[in-house]
């Protein structure tokens, strides 16, 4: 179904759009957010991560959890961010010992260079594991664009503008 994605209430108040909403619709939707934040008393490195994954992951999921966004349910998406970005980085170590050419002996004693045919596979690959590791990234808030969409806006508590100040903004 297309349409605008939900936005938590405290975006909804912060931009000031909440007057449609009723004290009860108010009260209901904080509680269904409340519900659907989850726990954090099971957050724990799967056993499947080597110790320098879960000691990354222990990292990773004790700021995630400072800023309110991650409980049990996001354990497994974390483990597999972990997994992709150890995946990339373990393929561009070994990417880099392979050259895009190659420079061939010809029978009459010239050295010809050619592309490298398996090149590009690679390159398509290593693009799959950083879109994959990008991802993940982004569902878990650590990217800047993620996080600035986590962000809440204040309410404009200001003095209200004069005529003139509406009229000509900050050109006065």
């Amino acid at each position: 179904m297309a349409g605008r994605k939900k936005q938590p209430l405290a975006v909804i108040q912060g931009k000031g759009k909440s007057k449609h909403l009723t004290k009860e619709e108010i009260e209901l939707r904080q509680n269904h957010e409340e519900k659907m934040r989850g726990s954090i008393d099971k957050v724990a490195a799967p056993s499947y991560l080597t110790a320098k994954q879960k000691r990354e992951f222990e990292d990773l999921a004790d700021e995630l959890m400072s800023l309110g966004i991650f409980s049990n349910l996001d354990v497994d998406a974390l483990a597999r961010y972990l997994d992709s970005k150890y995946q990339y980085i373990q393929f561009v170590r070994d990417m880099k010992k392979i050259k895009p050419t190659e420079t061939i002996q010809m029978d009459d004693g010239r050295k010809i260079t050619v592309a490298n045919d398996d090149y590009p596979k690679l390159l398509r690959a290593k693009n799959t594991l950083f879109n994959e590791c990008r991802a993940a990234a982004s569902d878990l808030g650590l990217t800047i664009s993620s996080r600035l969409k986590l962000v809440i806006p204040q309410p404009d508590n200001s003095q209200p503008k004069s005529e003139a100040e509406r009229r000509f903004r900050d050109r006065l």
